[in-house]
């Protein structure tokens, strides 16, 4: 990618927060490029369970802030998709089946238990391709990395013999972050025991660190085991220092639950003779009462959820906004999400080269910005979706919207054709059963056959805004006893469409039509 002057020094100034995580790189090879060639990227996933929106949104980050640091930069990048995949499998997950033939290898490696869906040779090997095909289907560009692959291939070899090698040093930082009865059993090093199989929890002893071997008890049977070629791996935290320093990391995102396991790690880098990586710490999401998401309380929105009720778009725009701000994720968001990141859309072409940098939609697009935009809002297109029923059909919105905006097809506007069924989906699923119109009082009865009159007088050509300037008229005549404006739109959304919220009525009438919308006057007044 060619990066202009002008695009390079904005970028460099920029305050978006890829930027500010593209200008830790910088600085940390301000002196002189690192000696690998590149600038090295990481991501971790755990396959003890199946990719889900927390893998997306730490991919897609650092997808952002490598794109970025390419704009300040010539030096090429890499990202690393890494899989512990030599894990010990602690507990069963709920979701999957054969549960009871899993439990049967509780404490092996992912990659040494039977694929319980049958389909790969391993559990590890189907969540693995299940990870590649989720990265693939977003258009991600990344290596991929198994752990078992990296300890079995002889990869980790030399920088194993450099834990064993500071085993004491490595202790000596892990040991007072412990409870007494963890410290008591505590390695960094876990052995793979010949005889089970199972990732071992126990003490062990350093006999020759260049030769990797170790002593400790397997089954009451005092053992000299080797951990090189995959003999064994490492405890978490000894891990990720351990792949920082082998892969040469320079740089990997982790969530706030983490931090202390980052500056840990951090340390044990440093004794490998290694550098922590740079990175930023986010937020985790919350429900919508406000409490942590966990995937044992099955409380969190899937990848899939989303898709299903908004763009992915959308989505990947709800991961960029303050990534450092503990933020509510639920279906309600979603529409607004929509809705936002088309007003974000919308107002990139017409700014300034360091607006255009501090846009969401310009990470999201690495700069290649869509201009097509969406001549209907999603809040709209859900109103619309809303007084047509449940039952309401794609084939049925899109006449409405060839009447409402000529030459808009599904054919011209696939993006808009996927909107429609998610709005569909969202008014099935949300909106339909809770829609409750309600009887207008008095004044807002006046006021609603003021509105019929008005729109019966109309010419067939009226615009959305000639529309809307009839409905705030009404509103403000001090004949219909509104004490503000918002309440008059409030008795619309109320008696019309069933909702304490919607949208701005000229564009739903004219979507809607004029004679449609004067039937819902009637069945209101009625």
């Amino acid at each position: 990618m060619t990066v202009s002057d002008t695009l390079r020094a904005s970028a460099l100034s920029s305050k978006a927060w890829p930027f500010e995580e593209a200008r830790k790189l910088l600085k940390r090879y301000d002196k002189a490029p690192p000696a690998k060639g590149h600038v090295l990227f990481e991501t971790g996933y755990g396959p003890s369970g199946l990719p889900h929106i927390g893998t997306f949104n730490e991919v897609l980050r650092t997808t952002m802030v490598r794109r970025a640091f390419e704009t300040m930069s010539d030096i090429p990048t890499r990202l690393i998709a890494f899989s512990d995949d030599m894990d010990g499998l602690r507990k069963v997950p709920d979701n999957v089946p054969h549960q009871d033939m899993l439990r049967e290898h509780l404490g092996k490696p992912l990659t040494a238990i039977p694929d319980p869906f049958g389909k790969f040779e391993s559990f590890a090997h189907h969540n693995n391709a299940m990870l590649r095909d989720f990265l693939d289907r977003f258009g991600f560009d990344y290596d991929f990395r198994s752990s078992t692959q990296q300890y079995r291939s002889g990869a980790f070899d030399d920088a194993l013999r450099g834990v064993l090698r500071h085993y004491q040093a490595i202790m000596d930082i892990m040991l007072p972050t412990l409870r007494a009865e963890r410290a008591a059993t505590y390695s960094p090093v876990l052995p793979i025991s010949a005889n089970s199989g199972v990732v071992l929890q126990v003490p062990v002893e350093v006999v020759d660190a260049d030769a990797g071997l170790i002593r400790f008890q397997d089954e009451g049977e005092t053992v000299e085991h080797c951990i090189l070629g995959g003999g064994a791996k490492l405890q978490w935290k000894v891990d990720w220092a351990m792949r920082w320093v082998a892969l040469g990391v320079d740089y990997e995102m982790y969530g706030k639950d983490l931090t202390d396991s980052g500056v840990q790690s951090g340390k044990i880098a440093q004794v490998l003779g290694g550098r922590k990586p740079e990175g930023l710490i986010y937020e985790m999401f919350l429900d919508e009462k406000g409490e942590k998401i966990s995937k044992s309380k099955g409380n969190g929105l899937s990848l899939e959820e989303w898709l299903t009720y908004g763009s992915q778009e959308s989505l990947a725009f709800y991961a960029y906004r303050e990534p450092k701000s503990a933020k509510q994720l639920h279906i309600g968001v979603i529409p607004r999400a929509v809705d936002e990141y088309e007003q974000f859309r919308g107002n990139y072409a017409a700014q300034p080269v360091d607006k255009q940098l501090g846009n969401p939609v310009y990470h999201i697009h690495n700069g290649a910005v869509p201009a097509e935009g969406m001549p209907v809002s999603y809040g709209l297109l859900l109103n619309l979706v809303g007084v047509m029923g449940g039952d309401a059909t794609r084939d049925q919105v899109w006449a409405y919207l060839a009447n409402y905006a000529p030459g808009v097809t599904r054919e011209s506007h696939p993006a808009l054709d996927t909107l429609v069924g998610c709005a569909l989906a969202y008014n099935r699923d949300f909106i339909a059963p809770t829609l409750q119109r309600r009887k207008p009082e008095e004044n807002e009865a006046a006021a609603l056959r003021e509105l019929d009159a008005q729109l019966a007088a109309l010419p067939d050509d009226a615009t959305a805004d000639e529309i809307q300037n009839i409905v705030y008229e009404i509103g403000k005549d001090p004949h219909y006893g509104f004490e503000q404006l918002r309440d008059w739109f409030k008795a619309l959304y109320q008696t019309l469409l069933g909702a304490d919220q919607g949208p701005r009525m000229g564009s739903f009438i004219a979507l809607y039509g004029v004679e449609n919308s004067r039937k819902l006057i009637a069945d209101a007044l009625a």
